[in-house]
């Protein structure tokens, strides 16, 4: 009975070790580690919403400064029922989304160019690392002299500052690719558009998603900064015009609007890298811790 006994703990202890190699208890383990970093992020936040509250309603900071979450929610309630507030949100996406598609299309195509050829990788290199420090706000008496107070200005902030992140990761993700793996789509008789889509295609993948939402957020700044500095329509221009009008609190609301539109673009591209990587080792490791 004792050998027995020994025995079947044993087989129970190999069994549960394969279970916990195999992954089986992992995915729990991280769900429970993803939804206990939303709530302290929640609570991070109430906590946040309570001492502005208290400074405001004690008078540690006057009031016409800086008012109270409450009335700041309560004017936001009123703009999400006004027809211009949708206006001026419509005309940033559209900015956002125009700057996004130029910056995609030319950072994976050039970067396809560039990362493909040795030649054109170590000649432009220093020309890339010369551009790419420049602030893009920089350009903007530029942009102004040329394109007036029209979305192109905003255009080309978005297009100067998100092309860089999207043309380096593309350069990373080309570079990335196994030689071995080209070695041997080539032995098998793979013609050079079969390799690039078969072998350097989902190698670039992770990288092009990347730059992608990173550039997402980059040219929603940049897109909020254009309408506050030049006056390009949208939802920058909307706060510039409550500022000029001293309405303190749609300034607040206003504000509040566009940092809720960069967190809802933030988890958007988080959920399609999820999903569209869902084969790939960082997204499985990320599921599992």
């Amino acid at each position: 009975m004792v050998g027995v006994s020994d025995t079947s703990t044993a087989e129970r202890t190999r069994a549960a070790r394969r279970t916990v190699q195999d992954g089986t208890v992992r995915p729990a383990a991280g769900a429970w580690r993803r939804r206990q970093r939303v709530v302290l992020g929640i609570a991070g936040g109430v906590g946040l919403l309570v001492v502005w509250e208290a400074i405001a309603r004690l008078g540690v900071v006057d009031a016409r400064y800086l008012p109270p979450p409450t009335e700041v929610a309560g004017e936001f309630v009123r703009q999400l029922a006004s027809a211009s507030f949708w206006t001026a949100l419509a005309l940033t996406l559209r900015t956002w989304i125009l700057g996004l598609v130029i910056v995609t299309v030319a950072g994976v195509v050039l970067g396809f160019v560039i990362g493909l050829s040795p030649f054109l990788r170590r000649y432009t290199t220093s020309t890339i690392e010369f551009l790419r420090p420049i602030p893009s706000v920089a350009l903007i008496p530029l942009a102004v002299l040329v394109f007036g107070v029209r979305v192109e200005s905003a255009l080309l902030l978005i297009v100067y500052a998100c092309f860089w992140q999207m043309l380096i990761q593309m350069l990373y993700g080309v570079r990335d690719v196994d030689p071995v793996a080209v070695d041997t789509a080539r032995t098998f008789g793979l013609g050079w558009f079969a390799r690039l889509r078969y072998v350097v295609w989902p190698s670039a993948l992770p990288y092009l998603l990347t730059g992608l939402r990173l550039s997402a957020t980059i040219a929603l700044v940049l897109a909020i900064t254009a309408e506050l500095v030049i006056g390009v329509p949208g939802l920058g221009t909307s706060i510039t015009l409550a500022q000029n009008g001293a309405r303190v609190t749609t300034v607040y609301a206003l504000t509040v609007a566009t940092g809720i539109l960069g967190l809802i673009i933030n988890l958007l591209m988080r959920a399609v890298e999820s999903r569209v990587l869902a084969w790939h080792s960082s997204v499985r490791g990320e599921a599992i811790v």
